[in-house]
């Protein structure tokens, strides 16, 4: 990512969400040309010189502290996600450089994954590869496992998959928000070729892939619901948790929850004896399941 565009972009569409009026500043009676704030409206409220705003949102200020960066969220309402993207974004010039060693799950996870039997449950990594997963995970979405190390991606899977948008209720939401996620990390490591390579390919390939890109849009998943519709048992809700496993900030266990005696707990019981063989293949879903 070229640095300078990326802090002009990001700036710029998260000036255009603040409204003047719920800012709390006064009509000025001038014609607006954008929408949201102006720069010099955004200067004012961060407490900053509208020369500095300026400099910041061109990349040329160098190093701005974290209490500029506080005032700067502050003024145009950013989440912990967008203050976390600015950071990075204004920390230094290249940003780190991703490993280029291979993630590897320790064997707890492994174990805690196989443990969580009853409940889809997988461990995602940098670029949102799926470093792991159970057997329920990977009846209710794909197999990751089957496919090739490289292709063991939830952002490849949502975005160019075309069994996903079948299984995935909510698609065009869970697939604009991964890619939020992606440029979340593309903020951190701008360097991780790895990662250029994978927005490259959803760009030429995912018709939906450049617009929702181009929001600057930034998320990190900590909980929330998933709905999926599997051709076996039809559909199916949960509520997921995203947790980060102590020692590594790069993976994130994701386990996905059933309402205790729903349809779904009961369909997840068919699934799982049907996985280990216990239970003949369901039939599958009508129309209307």
């Amino acid at each position: 990512m070229d640095r300078s565009s990326e802090i002009a972009d990001f700036l710029r569409t998260r000036r255009a969400r603040v409204s003047p009026e719920s800012a709390g500043l006064p009509a000025d009676g001038r014609a607006r040309r954008v929408p949201g704030l102006r720069r010099e409206e955004a200067a004012r409220l961060a407490g900053v010189s509208t020369e500095y705003y300026t400099r910041l949102e061109q990349g040329r200020a160098a190093h701005p502290s974290p209490e500029v960066v506080d005032a700067l969220a502050r003024a145009l309402r950013m989440d912990a996600a967008e203050r976390e993207h600015l950071t990075n974004l204004l920390a230094r010039p290249g940003g780190r450089r991703a490993p280029v060693n291979p993630q590897r799950v320790r064997q707890g996870l492994h174990l805690l994954l196989q443990t969580l039997d009853q409940v889809p449950a997988f461990v995602i990594g940098r670029r949102t590869d799926v470093l792991a997963s159970n057997r329920l995970a990977r009846a209710v979405l794909t197999d990751f496992e089957a496919l090739p190390v490289q292709r063991r991606n939830l952002a490849r899977y949502y975005l160019l998959d075309p069994e996903a948008r079948e299984r995935t209720g909510d698609w065009e939401q869970v697939a604009a928000e991964t890619v939020a996620m992606l440029r979340l990390e593309a903020g951190r490591c701008p360097q991780d070729r790895r990662l250029a390579d994978l927005i490259g390919e959803l760009t030429l390939n995912s018709p939906e892939f450049s617009t929702w890109w181009n929001d600057h849009r930034v998320l990190r998943r900590i909980h929330g619901t998933k709905h999926y519709r599997h051709p076996l048992v039809g559909d199916l809700h949960f509520s997921y948790e995203s947790l980060q496993p102590p020692g590594d900030e790069n993976q994130t266990l994701c386990v996905y929850m059933p309402e205790p005696g729903s349809a779904t707990a009961e369909s997840l019981r068919i699934l799982s004896s049907w996985a280990t063989g216990a239970a003949p293949e369901p039939r599958p879903a009508g129309p209307g399941a």
